[in-house]
């Protein structure tokens, strides 16, 4: 599958409804700007609709409503944000989720804060400087293959989408020259909700539709935002925190998709300490996954053309470690029964897994779809930060003479989850062993 044609331009449609005198009933053909996948059939009435007055953010007056499906005979938007608004974009993030998300492809998540990339600098013995950061993310986007090794997105950090190469290259090219769509972090980090058990909200919305005009120029095709649901304390999760990070994603994924970023929702039930079960983990997950949806649908955000980040089904870090198997079964489980079949692929997050046990839960989860009989509507595949970044930084650690042994693993890596998303991953891991870890979260802004 090519890269799409609009990474550098937007295209649009515009839907063309073929109307009649009041009171004479018609045959009529409606032109729809979705995607024939998604086209309906019904009825056709010229009689004039009222208008709809349609709940949530945009509360626009719709008068002839693709909604009253029983009064068109057609294909039909479904949404004040496809029939009223007219997005041009519509088309291309389309043609991008469904891209990133193709068949043994998957997310390189390198959008650390510039505070998170120098503890992971400093770990090695490297200093947390702009050209320090310049020189590891042009080993990760430079390494040679990559993207047929398996990636075809890549989320950045803010600094990072406007930087260029030491030969002065900017890296938004050298990732589309990999076959590779770049993306943008856009939340500016996480604060406490007073008056919960340190609970969190994301921040980052004042402004946002700006700064996504921005990073649109700049070459960003797809955006990212994390919310972070703890779980295993007393009184967690609250549904304050619940309501409030599934109305900021909703909110963020509505802003983007107005100014043609594909948004990734994340909604992270965090891997934390405790020994709540597994079983825990997916109750927890519907719940929240539930009430996401209800609020994008409330949003109107369009489903096609986002794409999903949530952790796998894992019990806490004092419970023993799940099996694949059982990972995979709830997992699965728990996508089949919250995720609208609309969405084109599910990028799960390493969270705290290693290495191999990212590779292998990944794998289980296509071996899952199997067992049951299932169809899956969406893609299982990954979003990956430290499962496919930190055996890469400790083999380069920071020696331009360990850059070609750094990146061939790094490329490894992503060939190992490649095979594993098609469902064909066997044999030894390319980092084998490994322990899971507490991902400490970091409060108070972006980092810069």
């Amino acid at each position: 599958m090519a890269m799409p044609a609009q990474l550098s331009s937007c295209g649009s449609r515009t839907a063309q409804l073929a109307g009649s005198a009041p009171q004479q009933r018609i045959a009529s053909r409606a032109v729809c700007r979705a995607a024939p996948t998604h086209r309906q059939t019904v009825a056709v009435s010229a009689q004039p609709a009222a208008p709809l007055m349609l709940r949530g953010a945009s509360s626009l007056r719709i008068s002839r409503p693709a909604m009253q499906m029983a009064r068109w005979r057609g294909v039909c938007n479904t949404s004040a944000f496809e029939a009223a608004l007219e997005n041009t974009f519509l088309p291309e993030m389309r043609e991008t989720a469904q891209y990133i998300s193709r068949p043994g492809h998957g997310i390189l998540a390198s959008d650390e804060s510039n505070a998170t990339t120098g503890k992971r600098l400093d770990s090695v013995g490297v200093e947390n400087t702009e050209t320090n950061r310049r020189d590891w993310r042009e080993l990760l986007y430079t390494a040679p293959g990559l993207g047929e090794a398996g990636i075809s997105g890549c989320i950045m950090f803010e600094e990072t989408l406007y930087q260029s190469t030491a030969d002065g290259k900017p890296f938004v090219n050298v990732l589309r020259d990999q076959g590779i769509v770049p993306g943008i972090k856009v939340d500016t980090g996480l604060q406490v909700l007073p008056g919960t058990a340190g609970e969190t909200a994301t921040q980052g919305l004042d402004g946002l539709g700006d700064r996504c005009k921005a990073f649109y120029k700049q070459g960003a095709r797809f955006a990212k935002w994390r919310a972070v649901i703890k779980i295993g304390e007393d009184g967690c999760p609250s549904t304050t925190a619940v309501f409030e990070n599934a109305h900021a994603l909703a909110r963020y994924g509505q802003i983007c998709q107005e100014n043609g970023l594909v948004p990734i929702i994340e909604p992270e039930i965090t891997l934390g300490p405790g020994d709540y079960s597994i079983e825990t983990t997916a109750f927890w997950s519907e719940r929240v996954y539930s009430h996401v949806f209800r609020m994008l649908n409330e949003y109107n955000v369009q489903l096609d053309a986002i794409l999903l980040k949530p952790n796998m089904i894992l019990p806490g870090l004092d419970a023993p470690t799940a099996s694949p198997a059982d990972v995979a079964r709830y997992t699965v489980r728990t996508c089949l029964r919250t995720v609208p079949p609309a969405v084109p692929g599910i990028h799960f997050l390493s969270g705290g897994m290693s290495e191999e046990e990212s590779t292998l839960n990944l794998q289980a989860l296509q071996d899952e779809v199997k067992r049951i009989g299932a169809t899956a509507p969406w893609r299982l595949t990954f979003s990956y930060g430290r499962a496919l970044q930190s055996a890469t930084l400790k083999a380069w650690s920071g020696e331009p003479g360990n850059k070609a042994k750094a990146q061939d693993i790094l490329v490894r890596l992503a060939k190992a989850n490649s095979s594993a998303q098609l469902g064909e991953y066997s044999g030894d891991h390319p980092v084998p062993g490994g322990g899971r870890i507490l991902q400490q979260l970091r409060f108070g802004g972006a980092g810069k």
